[in-house]
């Protein structure tokens, strides 16, 4: 398969906010190009995302992983939904010896069970020592070869090919969102996923110095006498024009995808479905740090999607040289720096005749980005054209 990459570059503001904050509560930053910038971890963006998938409709809930120590407890749930004559205590032995022979190491937790032990209650679930993501279908094939076995699953999974089954159906069937952020399980290797998506983390185009915003509560009912606040606090933030970036490898995904979620359609179907939520997702997705404070609800000004069969390029040099503002704010040098830079980058590195180029932009102070590709007019229009163009670039023969 020929390599295929998709390059997503966005200029978004956001106002004051803590969008991300580091072990002092305070927004995150980095040093770049001398001075300090903002900074969202591709962590949290990432994080964001996946949930943006889900909570916003964009795929079908069996095309989603779940991202869980309880694992244990979400597999005997499965079971016991495949065959509700099964007892709970029955559907958690059977679920941990078929998670442990798909390889993953579960352990009651010493605090829980301390406290099981102090409270009398039940004997809480074993949870792995790690967070494992399954996708839905692999959930369901263990649960089905848990059910197969629930005679004497000790005896049915101590076999070499049940072991073998139990590792291949945790490792087939990928969930979209496994297939682009990728596994990583420490005691079982083979079953690893690489990502198919590298996001940066995002960085202000602009110097910025954190700020304290210290508050009062008042109790509501305190009496005239009683004066004073009932609490006070301070807590962290900062405002700025952030450049964020991601490149989806097209051909990795597709290898990770495998044969698909469904067996009814070719396989760029998936692939191309896949595509279109994450555009969507990354560019419309936020970071929820401290939202219910700022609520810092803004879209992108600008995003430029590039399809190309050369290697990932991040356009994040052109703010090595911090934006300055006079006054005006920072989008509209940054929008004309990035369409400067980005033309140059690809005229220097790139190949016009395998890349393709969309632009989705608000306002006046993103014209100039305008130039460098297709008006996609809509996000949907943008995630809708990316996908078949996608899809069209796998069909082609080799």
């Amino acid at each position: 398969m020929n390599r295929i990459f998709l390059d997503v570059h966005a200029l978004q503001t956001v106002p004051p906010s803590n969008l991300n904050r580091d072990d002092t509560g305070a927004p995150k930053t980095a040093v770049y190009g001398g001075v300090t910038r903002a900074r969202v971890s591709s962590q949290a963006w990432k994080r964001a995302i996946r949930t943006y998938f889900r909570d916003e409709h964009l795929l079908d809930p069996a095309e989603l992983g779940v991202r869980t120590k309880k694992i244990v407890e979400l597999l005997a749930d499965r079971i016991a939904g495949l065959d509700a004559s099964v007892e709970r205590e029955t559907a958690m032995k059977l679920a941990d010896e078929t998670v442990k022979a798909a390889g993953f190491k579960t352990e009651v937790p010493k605090r829980k069970a301390d406290q099981a032990k102090k409270d009398g209650g039940p004997a809480p679930a074993p949870e792995s020592k790690y967070l494992v993501f399954l996708s839905s279908r692999q959930l369901d094939s263990l649960a089905h070869l848990a059910l197969e076995g629930a005679a004497d699953i000790t005896a049915f999974l101590k076999t070499k090919e049940n072991k073998a089954r139990a590792k291949e159906f945790a490792d087939t069937r990928h969930s979209v969102d496994i297939a682009l952020f990728g596994r990583m399980v420490a005691d079982v290797a083979d079953i690893n996923v690489d990502a198919a998506v590298q996001v940066a983390h995002a960085l202000s185009v602009h110097r910025v110095d954190n700020e304290s915003d210290y508050y009062t509560a008042v109790d509501d009912e305190n009496t005239d006498e009683e004066t004073g606040a009932g609490m006070i606090g301070t807590v962290d933030f900062n405002s700025a024009t952030l450049y964020r970036y991601a490149a989806l490898g097209v051909h990795q995904l597709a290898t990770n995808l495998g044969q698909g979620l469904r067996d009814d359609e070719p396989r760029t179907e998936p692939v191309r479905r896949a595509v279109e939520a994450f555009v969507h997702a990354f560019v419309s997705s936020l970071p929820t740090g401290k939202i219910n404070t700022f609520g810092h609800h803004t879209e992108p000004d600008a995003v430029v999607v590039k399809l190309r069969n050369t290697r990932p390029i991040s356009c994040v040099a052109a703010f090595e040289d911090p934006v300055r503002s006079d006054g005006g704010g920072h989008l509209r040098e940054a929008a004309d720096r990035l369409a400067a830079y980005a033309f140059d980058v690809e005229r220097a590195y790139g190949d016009p005749d395998t890349t393709l180029t969309w632009v989705l932009r608000v306002g006046p102070a993103t014209q100039k980005l305008g130039d460098l590709g297709t008006d996609a007019g809509t996000l949907h229009e943008l995630a809708s054209a990316v996908g078949r163009a996608v899809a069209e670039r796998l069909e082609k023969p080799e």
